[in-house]
């Protein structure tokens, strides 16, 4: 039986593109100002803390509403996040830095921000590696969704690398942050009210007769 809605995934993926392909034009034709290299980075960045946050919600989502599509996009709309995190950081180390690994490794050390953004796209590498039902299977479905906790992780250190990045007007971090929270406080509430039963003890074998 195919499943409900198939122009759903080809839609998220065709959809997500859109700010990419933006974000390049733009930046080709001039369109990002005096600083484009800047805009750029700041933008690649805000699309991989929205389609993160996205990927987080899509259970709460379900939760809340019942619906069933939130939780069939969910894997896509994360690979979505890597991929624009991966961007934003090639844009940093290589457009911006020409990949001089010195000054990289330097700014890592002496900048906080640039470290904790590094450790953001470091989280979600294992999530994306593992983001293929082979792996799945592989890993067997408690220790994959075990391991896709690291999200939470990765969207926590996307917020503080944003907050630290604007120094000033700190109020879209802090609205991105506050969702995020209001996101997990929604899945520790239906993890207590819904406790997961506790896997029954195998019976002991029973002795042959003698």
């Amino acid at each position: 039986m195919a499943a409900p809605h198939p122009w759903l995934k080809p839609g998220v993926i065709a959809g997500a593109c859109i700010p990419g392909v933006a974000i390049v034009t733009r930046a080709a034709t001039g369109g990002l100002g005096a600083n484009p290299i800047t805009e750029a980075l700041n933008r690649f960045g805000l699309c991989a803390l929205i389609f993160t946050v996205a990927g987080l919600a899509c259970t709460p989502v379900k939760m809340l509403t019942g619906w069933t599509w939130p939780v069939r996009i969910r894997r896509n709309v994360g690979v979505i996040a890597f991929i624009y995190a991966s961007v934003h950081l090639l844009t940093y180390a290589g457009v911006d830095q020409g990949f001089a690994w010195g000054t990289l490794f330097k700014d890592v050390l002496k900048r906080p921000f640039i470290a904790i953004g590094f450790l953001a796209w470091l989280s979600m590498l294992p999530l994306a590696i593992t983001s293929t039902d082979a792996m799945v299977k592989r890993l067997g479905f408690v220790r994959w969704k075990q391991l896709h906790r690291l999200t939470y992780a990765a969207g926590a250190l996307g917020c503080i690398h944003f907050y630290m990045r604007v120094k000033s007007d700190v109020r879209e971090p802090l609205v991105y942050a506050s969702v995020l929270g209001t996101l997990l406080v929604l899945r520790v509430v239906d993890a207590i009210r819904h406790p997961k039963p506790k896997p029954k003890p195998r019976a002991a074998p029973r002795p042959e007769p003698g």
